[in-house]
């Protein structure tokens, strides 16, 4: 970009991870046992909180139909995921997603690495002296609102998934050699931790995943 000809993107660009943000709500409205793979909605199109005329827009007008948990990942459907996020409510999905590395830096070995925002109520409070609303929830499900996450993130959590919850640090370094020696010192990968979810669960996520392409 003529304007940021040398910010490194991959670990200090923050942005909106947006519907890549789908498949990790998923896999907590599974775990968490609030939606079976069978449950599906009638999508319009549009989202309306219980007492609410306000609409929350899917991105395809006229919405998608049935949609069960493997359709909504494959259609990318965000009217599944505003009312799956209101059902989990925000700090269900802060403390569930927050495993996957959202929020703070993976600590790769490369200086300048930036943590992004994994939004609460508590964060909220402390940077705008404001509470959280239901409203703020919804926009949350499909990776917007207050959310933001850097590539990096974004490629670490999406391994993570791949890798059957086992979440890896990211590295550039294999081994260091000593100049005046010749030693050769190994840097092996590291292993951040290993997620108790469940098996099943994984591959049905995987698998919609898989089905997008």
């Amino acid at each position: 970009s003529p304007d940021k000809p040398l910010i490194n993107r991959a670990m200090h660009g923050i942005y909106p991870p947006g519907s890549t943000f789908k498949p990790f709500m998923a896999l907590a409205a599974l775990e968490l046992n609030k939606r079976s793979p069978s449950y599906a909605i009638n999508d319009p199109g549009y989202y309306m909180l219980p007492g609410s005329s306000h609409r929350y827009r899917d991105w395809k007008a006229g919405g998608h139909g049935r949609v069960d948990l493997h359709k909504s990942i494959v259609v990318s459907c965000d009217t599944y995921y505003y009312g799956l996020a209101v059902d989990l409510g925000i700090d269900n999905i802060f403390s569930f997603i927050s495993h996957f590395g959202f929020g703070k830096k993976t600590g790769i070995d490369v200086e300048g690495e930036r943590s992004g925002v994994l939004p609460s109520q508590e964060w909220k409070m402390k940077r705008f002296k404001q509470k959280w609303y239901v409203g703020d929830t919804v926009s949350i499900g499909i990776g917007q609102g207050y959310n933001s996450a850097t590539p990096l993130q974004l490629a670490v959590a999406t391994a993570t998934l791949a890798n059957n919850g086992v979440e890896m640090r990211p590295q550039l370094v294999k081994q260091i050699e000593n100049a005046k020696t010749g030693v050769v010192t190994p840097h092996p990968p590291d292993v951040l931790s290993r997620l108790p979810i469940k098996p099943e669960n994984l591959e049905i996520v995987r698998a919609a995943m898989i089905d997008v392409t």
